[in-house]
């Protein structure tokens, strides 16, 4: 099933459930009102969901209405956490050899994983509002999955079973304020705002066989002002898979329902498949050229961030967000 979360002037909105193709959805106000609800009881809740969604997808739900993805908030506004790794070991080895700095053998069996601010999510349609364009505002296209309880100690392949759904995310870094953060040795704060989300949360079955080992075996594009940029494959060079970053997250504490877990910048060896954040691409830039030449994302830019299934269709809807100076955004916004 697909799930989604619409504004409504709260904090955490209305739980409605939309259908596979995302052309309609359905209140699920019946059986829930907010998501953290559904994964604070999921074996109770997920099937009178399950089959709310399948009376939607066969066109017979009585009060169905056409979905919206601009009426969307992030399918979870806020989480009890949101951690997010490193597992495209691709994307870590370029950023390090473009500033000449070796690969801790370390990083090839411990997952790189930071603690990001959960309580202030965005909407896939709401603006990345920055202060200064010259802190470096870059975009990054990533997979996360929210988990059900998870004990800690638990096991990688076990650890698997605990993902309920899974969403794309653009977790936007300032990659200018990155370097002074990481001398301190306490790693980003001020440097990752907000992180946005897909439309929609999809419990891994509307997968299919794209959903295997804990990797989403799809092409995950990023088009940056209406260009495509990257189309990248997540699955086969994702180093660590979803159940070894969530047992890497459960080692010493257990893990709380409405966890988000991302998998880090999805990102390719053969360069043909362009990139999933600027940094990367700026990276190969410096390799080959010895500098730069790209820019960061500048104010009216705007970021769109999708992945289609076999079929064709959209799985999570898109990310489509426009950089925002923080003097035009609204209060709050």
């Amino acid at each position: 099933m697909k799930l989604a979360t619409y504004r409504d002037g709260s904090r955490d909105g209305q739980l409605v459930v939309v259908s596979r193709d995302l052309a309609s959805a359905h209140y699920a106000s019946g059986i829930a009102t907010r998501l953290q609800q559904v994964l604070d009881d999921w074996n109770f809740l997920s099937p009178q969901l399950q089959d709310l969604s399948e009376t939607l997808n066969h066109g017979k739900a009585r009060h169905a209405f056409a979905f919206d993805p601009a009426a969307c908030m992030a399918p979870l506004p806020r989480a009890y956490q949101w951690a997010d790794g490193s597992a495209y070991l691709n994307h870590v080895e370029l950023v390090r050899k473009a500033r000449k700095a070796e690969m801790p053998e370390s990083f090839y069996t411990d997952p790189l994983m930071y603690q990001g601010g959960s309580d202030d999510f965005l909407g896939p349609r709401e603006p990345i509002v920055c202060a200064s364009e010259s802190w470096g505002i870059d975009f990054e296209s990533e997979i996360a999955v929210v988990t059900g309880d998870v004990t800690m100690g638990v096991a990688p392949d076990a650890a698997i079973d605990g993902v309920r759904l899974l969403m794309l995310a653009n977790d936007v870094s300032l990659r200018h304020l990155i370097p002074t953060e990481l001398a301190k040795g306490f790693g980003f704060l001020q440097s990752k705002p907000a992180t946005a989300f897909s439309p929609v949360a999809v419990t891994p079955d509307e997968l299919g066989a794209a959903w295997r080992g804990g990797r989403v075996y799809l092409t995950l594009t990023s088009a940056w002002n209406g260009k495509t940029v990257g189309r990248c494959e997540a699955g086969p060079e994702m180093s660590f898979h979803f159940g070894q970053l969530i047992a890497h997250l459960a080692k010493t504490r257990n893990v709380r329902a409405g966890s988000i877990i991302g998998s880090g910048t999805v990102s390719n060896k053969d360069w043909s498949h362009g990139y999933s954040c600027i940094a990367e691409q700026r990276a190969i830039e410096t390799i080959e050229g010895g500098a730069p030449v790209t820019e960061f994302m500048r104010v009216g830019d705007v970021i769109c961030i999708e992945m289609l299934g076999a079929d064709g269709q959209s799985v999570f809807g898109a990310i489509e967000q426009v950089v925002a100076s923080a003097a035009s955004a609204p209060p709050g916004g």
